[in-house]
């Protein structure tokens, strides 16, 4: 008798549950299930482990002392009242659907609505101003936004046929207020296969513009499978994700994973992070299974972790890589491990240190289940076996499930991205003889700064907009919170001289002109930039320079954006 799709998804999520100790086992008994032609995740696992269950599904707590609970059976109840509310407003199956919101219940309640639909979700960050947005909906073909009224003033004069909707009544808005609370019967389902476009996510790379990756209904809803086998989380458990919406990863651990696992979503809110205030957190709140990005746990530790939340069973760090001070210190407070992991918004996660495993600080440990990751060597394009050092890829021979269709509207870069039988994802590793796997850099320039990927090039492209600027290079420099911040070496236009004026006017022009995460940090000024013969700027100088500066405590001849007050206002 032929396995329907919810019991297919269902085996293969026992197993991994069942093998969560054993990698080994896990890694070769593990197989993506086989759901068919017709596959909805939010109505054949969602609604499946959701109906009747009055299990706490999400709770959203805040730093005044609020909290919000939800069931599973709730949220079944209020994502069928989105998907209609939604319907009768013209949104469809394909219909893109721009989500601009914070972590709030709003949130969720449309990310199950828009799906039972088999609309597109395109999340976004708050973050995001105007031009970005127009070029986002251009980019995505999105039909609808929803967003708060603080953001709705960011839409105006873009994108006049795009039906607008926010949280709270606004002039000529759609008002969502109660869009979820109607009754309603429950979501048909709009048969959506496997293969169907359900996420658009937009991802910073070395041009002027963000990538555009598109993911299928099997993509991240099943293939987050192996993302729940690294977290390691269980059913009941309660699972804290630090991370901020319109960001892959907060699809990975706030969304797909924890329910995957029948856990329960837990989100802190804060209007500012406080390390200490948040370690309590951890303790009233339950927490069982934390993840949060490096710059996260570097704070923490800076605040006295205290004693061990008796909750707390698990503790995973992702977005860099962590240190082995920080993992040690962690460890000797609280007798846990910090596993690392590693993936992209492009994939899900493909390498990881798994409950169970000997964690080797430093590492990102080894292939998760059913991934078919692999280290190539750039110059040959052959596979590295055993130790060496090689691009990560994803072995297209083996079929990985995990990945996305393409870079939308830009087929250049989708056929790099698949070139020669790999997926690549641009990162260089480095294998040791038992097989663990540790981060080198990238193969482009692109760097992480406080879990936010930067690009280079998006940056200087912005300065050469700034009147002073004739030339610049942005680089990692490495920070002992945010492992690195972005610096600009500068060459100036003729007839400026270096000064901290100047350096104030170029800070303030990347505070208006760039995103909050995208913000310079620093600038140096210097009289000409290292280049190749061809005349490209050689970055991995300058990369080398701040690294040997911060290694011998050197501050070297740099302004930096602490020392204007007035930019900090």
């Amino acid at each position: 008798m032929t396995m329907t799709s919810t019991a297919a998804y269902r085996a293969a999520r026992d197993l991994l549950l069942e093998l969560r100790l054993d990698r080994e086992a896990a890694r070769e008994r593990f197989r993506y299930p086989d759901v068919g032609d017709r596959w909805n995740w939010a109505i054949d696992w969602f609604d499946a482990i959701a109906r009747g269950n009055d299990n706490p599904a999400l709770v959203i707590a805040a730093e005044a002392g609020t909290m919000q609970r939800y069931s599973f059976d709730e949220l079944a109840r209020r994502s069928d009242a989105v998907a209609r509310y939604l319907a009768d407003r013209g949104i469809g199956r394909g219909d893109a659907v721009l989500l601009m919101l914070d972590n709030q219940i709003e949130l969720w309640d449309a990310m199950l609505g828009v799906m039972k639909l088999g609309a597109v979700l395109m999340p976004t960050a708050t973050a995001a101003g105007t031009a970005d947005l127009a070029d986002r909906i251009e980019r995505g073909d999105a039909k609808a936004v929803l967003c708060n009224a603080v953001d709705a003033a960011k839409f105006d004069g873009i994108a006049p046929g795009v039906l607008r909707i926010c949280t709270s009544a606004v002039d000529g808005w759609e008002d969502f207020t109660s869009a979820a609370t109607a009754d309603v019967p429950p979501a048909e389902h709009p048969g959506t296969g496997p293969d169907d476009r359900l996420l658009l996510y937009f991802t910073s790379g070395t041009t002027s513009r963000p990538k555009l990756v598109e993911h299928t209904q099997a993509s991240y809803p099943i293939g987050h499978l192996p993302t729940m086998y690294w977290l390691g989380l269980q059913p009941g458990d309660v699972h804290l994700n630090v991370s901020s919406p319109g960001w892959g990863k907060h699809a990975w651990s706030s969304f797909f994973a924890p329910w995957i696992a029948e856990a329960t979503i837990m989100v802190y809110n804060t209007h500012r992070f406080d390390a200490r205030e948040f370690l309590r957190q951890l303790h009233v709140l339950d927490v069982t299974t934390l993840c949060a990005p490096p710059t996260v746990w570097r704070m923490l530790i800076q605040a006295d972790l205290g004693a061990k939340p008796e909750s707390l069973r698990e503790v995973v760090g992702a977005g860099e890589p962590l240190n082995a001070e920080v993992i040690e210190r962690v460890r000797s407070a609280w007798g846990l491990e910090i596993r690392d992991g590693y993936g992209m918004t492009e994939t899900t996660a493909q390498l990881g240190n798994t409950p169970g495993m000997r964690v080797r600080p430093g590492s990102m440990g080894m292939p998760l289940p059913g991934v078919a990751s692999v280290l190539v060597d750039p110059e040959t394009g052959e596979v590295v076996d055993g130790v060496g050092e090689g691009e990560i890829c994803l072995d297209l021979a083996q079929h990985p499930l995990a990945v996305m269709t393409e870079y939308v509207a830009d087929p250049e870069r989708t056929a790099a991205a698949f070139a020669n039988g790999f997926f690549h994802t641009g990162d260089i590793a480095a294998r040791d003889a038992d097989g663990y796997v540790t981060y080198v850099g990238r193969t482009d320039d692109v760097f992480k700064a406080s879990d936010y990927k930067i690009s280079p090039f998006e940056l200087e492209s912005v300065l050469m907009r700034c009147s002073v600027v004739a030339e610049s290079a942005v680089v990692p420099a490495p920070h002992p919170v945010r492992h690195a911040v972005p610096k600009a070496y500068i060459t100036l236009v003729a007839g400026t001289e270096p000064s901290a004026e100047v350096a104030e006017q170029v800070l303030r022009f990347g505070r208006e002109h760039l995103e909050p995460w995208q913000r310079l940090r620093r600038v140096e000024f210097v009289a000409d930039l290292p280049k190749t013969i061809s005349g490209k700027i050689r970055r991995a100088e300058l990369r080398i320079e701040e690294r040997r500066r911060y290694d011998a405590d050197e501050r070297g001849d740099d302004f930096r954006y602490d020392d204007f007050p007035d930019l900090r206002g």
